[in-house]
């Protein structure tokens, strides 16, 4: 017959390690397999808990949903990954290397891919723009910059805002976030600017993630006046500087506004609907408006 242990110490040291993990002492076993798991392999089951090699079962399908139900999520529903600002850190990447190849090819790099409505291009030799069918410009202008302090406000803006709203909704929500922004800045400047007036930037894109960050700290019951002062700031600097397309700010703004809100107030039960849907609802809007500026200038 075994001795029981002597101490505490020794009841600790005779306890076995997670099978998946063996530097990890553990009590729980799986109740289907009887191996030892820690509480990172444990998996919520009818009764007890179960290893992840169980749950997946014969077919798979059950492991891959109950393991993703016992990932932790962000609090719109995305998972939470090692690193919340990748998808942050991308774009940065994106938009400096667009503007060493701005640097090293010139204007005619610049008049091909930033937003313009329709213009006759003396360097291409013929009219451009969005009207003449070149829609890709809604969006390649949002990753051009005019100056090197144009894109240092605008990637410090977006380190700043973007990285912690990323890792609050997820990388999917907030690429999707970003990118409706933009086009629906990029979309209003095509409504309402002159044809012939040239814009590029990340701003309209920036002003989505100020909008949705906005309603995430009302969400959270967080202090909005540092928030709303730098909001303000931006929408004073925006009117009240010369050569700003504020049209691509509002329409960010709003896009991201009310995506954001879509994002972090979708019901549990229908999160994926209500949050993808708002995304498709404002690009419809994109599509409608550059239909209908396309209509007046043709």
């Amino acid at each position: 017959m075994d001795q029981a242990p002597s101490s505490p110490q020794d009841a600790r040291s005779s306890l076995p390690t997670c099978y998946r993990h063996p530097d990890r002492q553990t009590g729980i076993r799986c109740t289907r397999c009887e191996r030892p798991i820690c509480p990172e392999c444990m998996v919520d089951a009818s009764v007890g808990f179960q290893c992840p090699d169980c749950v997946r079962g014969p077919s798979g399908r059950q492991g891959r949903a109950a393991t993703a139900a016992a990932r932790p999520r962000t609090l719109a529903g995305g998972t939470v990954t090692a690193d919340p600002r990748l998808i942050t850190k991308i774009l940065i990447g994106l938009c400096l290397a667009a503007f060493l190849v701005q640097k090293a090819v010139g204007a005619d790099f610049e008049e091909r891919f930033f937003l313009l409505g329709q213009a006759y291009i003396p360097s291409l030799g013929a009219v451009q723009g969005v009207a003449e069918g070149q829609w890709y410009r809604l969006l390649t202008a949002m990753f051009l910059h005019g100056s090197y302090v144009h894109i240092l406000f605008n990637m410090l803006s977006l380190w700043w805002i973007g990285g912690p709203l990323e890792a609050a909704l997820g990388r999917i929500r907030y690429l999707a976030l970003y990118f409706v922004s933009g086009l629906a800045g990029s979309a209003l400047t095509y409504l309402l600017a002159a044809p012939n007036q040239p814009s590029l930037g990340a701003s309209g894109a920036i002003f989505g993630l100020f909008g949705a960050t906005a309603v995430l700290m009302r969400r959270l019951n967080y202090d909005m006046r540092p928030v709303i002062a730098l909001l303000a700031i931006n929408l004073v600097i925006t009117f009240g500087v010369s050569g700003i397309a504020w049209q691509a700010h509002i329409g960010g703004l709003v896009a991201g506004v009310l995506v954001g809100y879509a994002m972090v107030h979708a019901p549990r039960e229908r999160r994926a609907l209500v949050q993808y849907g708002s995304c498709a609802v404002v690009l419809a809007v994109v599509v409608v408006m550059t239909l209908l500026r396309t209509s007046q200038l043709t």
